[in-house]
């Protein structure tokens, strides 16, 4: 399975939960596959989803799910100590590992070679880490969802892109109609 595989499947898991989605062909391919007010959709900012989602969760209750690739959270990889001393048990960070740049090309991550995204979220304090294949990410999800607890998943998947185009939504109508959805 690839990311856009994924997506496709845990869809509909993702309707009824507030979702930042990483940059790029993630936000394209989770807005072709099932657009919803409740998404917010990086346009900008590699590396940023999982702090922006731990963001929403300590300000508000309701379950965030932060859709990250192996690529995003190694630009960003002070996030997941942050992320362990500030613990929201309505949080749930969704790693794709690929082991790729995937918006950029495929080009190798070092999670595709020695680095486990896993053992490094570990020993960064992160308590609740689970991995699982690309065919288990949905029971994987629920199972996080169901919990109450934060946690930490790094989902593997084979590197490749579907053809989709951009999104024309203009950015600021993502963020009020995502605030709406917060407020809802």
């Amino acid at each position: 399975m690839i990311r856009s595989e994924i997506l496709r499947e845990i869809a509909p898991i993702l309707r009824d939960h507030l979702v930042i989605c990483n940059i790029g062909l993630p936000s394209q391919e989770l807005h072709m596959i099932d657009d919803q007010p409740s998404n917010f959709y990086m346009l900008g900012t590699m590396g940023l989803s999982s702090s922006i989602g731990l963001g929403v969760a300590l300000a508000q209750d309701k379950t965030v799910i932060s859709i990250d690739g192996d690529g995003s959270i190694l630009t960003n990889l002070g996030t997941l100590p942050t992320i362990a001393n500030n613990v929201a048990d309505n949080f749930i960070l969704l790693i794709i590992d690929n082991g790729s740049y995937g918006s950029t090309g495929d080009q190798p991550t070092y999670a595709g070679k020695k680095t486990k995204l896993e053992n490094v979220a570990s020993a960064c304090g992160c308590e609740n880490v689970v991995i699982c294949s690309a065919e288990d990410t949905g029971a994987t999800l629920q199972a996080a969802i169901d919990s109450k607890k934060m946690t930490v998943i790094v989902a593997k998947c084979e590197s490749g892109n579907i053809k989709l185009p951009v999104i024309t939504m203009d950015p600021v109508v993502i963020r009020d109609r995502f605030m709406k959805a917060v407020q809802a």
